[in-house]
């Protein structure tokens, strides 16, 4: 006798649709519940060590010291505003206090080579310092009976020029006891020297060593204080930057802070704003008035505090800005902050001066403390 099978009922097409998507539900949910207890460990992790980051360039990374001069070397100067070093391993250290500047080479004990004085070819209330790292030639910015006054040396330190600059000095940026503005911005090309004189009404002004104008370039920024005639100038108080690799930076260093980038003609490339919670303080406790105050020459100016203390530019390109707390932000060639960094000598540092060697260190005052980059 044939057995009959019974017959299957055929697939409901809507219902097995429906199976199918509910599976893919299920596999779904899953993987988002696996994710959220993997991530949510992760975040259990690393709050419990204290370094929650959204992004990388948010961390602070601290820079401790790598050498630069022993000690007891670099203790024996008072003011020491700049550490540098020629290309052919030769350090000069400017000694603000002792308006002198030295060497030291290798081990060998420092050597004065710029004495003090009011005559040509000595310094007399110096305040900016910078070399021709290729080959060890330097200005002085000084200032001999309130004369602003630019001298131009060999590496061994004898006189190669200088020029006396029309007017007097009137210090409108000040950190302590040291004018920033005017001559103490100072920046060497090797064949001519760069200034911040806004009264000129330009932002940086290129200086023959004679003494005359190359040029001058940088249009002043509007600052809301045009007619408060120092303090708008305050405001467009800066360091003009050489980059190695090209063109220039000008960094303002009071009011909001901001930089710019010019190509080697001058032109304007672009404006960042210098941005970070370590800024944040500086801003919010900005005035909308500033006290005045009397200098010792006689002049009633604004007393406004610096956001910036110094900067400078690597040789791959890269602006370093060292601001008032002890922080350094690092911008690329396209303007972009890539790095937070604070330097560690026998305490944390706020930089008053940074160069940077050819094999990659940073050297740093106060301390004459040296760093690697990278």
């Amino acid at each position: 006798m044939e057995t009959v099978q019974a017959a299957r009922p055929l697939d409901n097409p809507v219902a097995s649709a429906f199976r199918l998507r509910a599976k893919r539900f299920r596999e779904t949910a899953a993987a988002l519940a696996k994710a959220v207890r993997r991530k949510f460990s992760l975040v259990i992790v690393l709050a419990t060590t204290g370094v929650i980051h959204s992004d990388a360039r948010d961390r602070i990374e601290v820079l401790r010291s790598i050498g630069g001069l022993p000690a007891h070397v670099a203790g024996a100067f008072r003011t020491p505003l700049a550490f540098q070093q020629a290309d052919d391993g030769r350090y000069f250290v400017f000694d603000r206090r002792a308006h002198a500047v030295y060497t030291i080479t290798g081990d060998d004990p420092p050597r004065k080579i710029i004495e003090v004085g009011q005559e040509q070819g000595r310094v007399l209330d110096p305040s900016a310092f910078d070399i021709d790292p290729a080959d060890g030639t330097f200005v002085i910015a000084d200032a001999p009976a309130g004369r602003q006054r630019v001298q131009t040396f060999t590496a061994s330190g004898s006189q190669l020029g200088g020029f006396t600059l029309p007017g007097r000095e009137v210090p409108r940026l000040t950190l302590g006891p040291l004018v920033l503005n005017g001559v103490g911005s100072l920046q060497f090309t090797g064949r001519s020297v760069l200034l911040n004189q806004p009264e000129r009404g330009a932002l940086v002004t290129e200086l023959a060593f004679d003494g005359s104008t190359v040029r001058a370039f940088g249009e002043l920024r509007a600052t809301g204080h045009e007619a408060d005639s120092d303090l708008h100038l305050a405001f467009n108080a800066g360091l003009p930057l050489i980059d190695p690799t090209g063109g220039f930076y000008f960094v303002f260093q009071a009011g909001i802070p901001v930089f710019r980038k010019f190509d080697a003609r001058g032109a304007l490339l672009f404006e960042r704003h210098i941005e970070g919670a370590e800024v944040d303080e500086y801003l919010r406790t900005m005035p909308t008035s500033w006290p005045r105050h009397r200098t010792e020459d006689g002049d009633v100016v604004p007393l406004v505090p610096p956001a910036v203390t110094t900067a400078g530019v690597d040789r791959g390109g890269r602006l370093w800005v060292s601001l008032a707390a002890p922080f350094t932000y690092v911008y690329d060639a396209s303007g972009d902050k890539i790095r937070t960094v604070q330097f560690k000598g026998a305490d944390l540092l706020t930089p008053t001066s940074l160069f940077f060697t050819k094999d990659d260190r940073i050297l740093v005052t106060p301390g004459c403390y040296a760093f690697k980059a990278r």
